[in-house]
């Protein structure tokens, strides 16, 4: 079986790629399209941030996690800002129109350690017995 390419709305990564921000913004929903576009000026200067990053082979940084992925991005690794550390993530062509921050969770899983004395009935029970 062969492997399916990659398309966005009729169009192939190669096609994607060759596109203007302006010209692929007409390809996405509404609200998307929007922000993309009273944006512009600060995605095109992440990508050209991005591109000199790569060629001196430096890790690229980003705080902007309302930041939409358009097609200049994909392939690069991110480092995206999760309010603590920077997680890298590896853009891939399925994240095109979404926001940096829907692929880094600013919020970490609760580990519950043992409950301390004078937490639960019984811890209470065994607390006063040994005094």
């Amino acid at each position: 079986m062969a492997v399916k390419e990659f398309t966005y709305r009729g169009k192939e990564l190669a096609e994607l790629k060759a596109m203007d921000t302006r010209e692929f913004a007409k390809l996405l929903k509404a609200r998307t399209r929007r922000a993309v576009l009273r944006q512009f000026n600060e995605i095109e200067n992440f990508v050209s941030k991005c591109k000199k990053a790569v060629e001196n082979k430096k890790e690229i940084k980003a705080h902007e996690r309302h930041m939409i992925v358009v097609p200049k991005l994909v392939d690069y690794t991110i480092a995206i800002h999760n309010g603590k550390t920077f997680t890298p993530i590896k853009i891939i062509p399925e994240m095109l129109g979404h926001r940096f921050g829907e692929f880094v969770a600013t919020r970490q899983k609760v580990e519950h350690g043992a409950a301390g004395i004078g937490a639960t009935k019984s811890s209470m029970a065994k607390a006063t017995k040994k005094t």
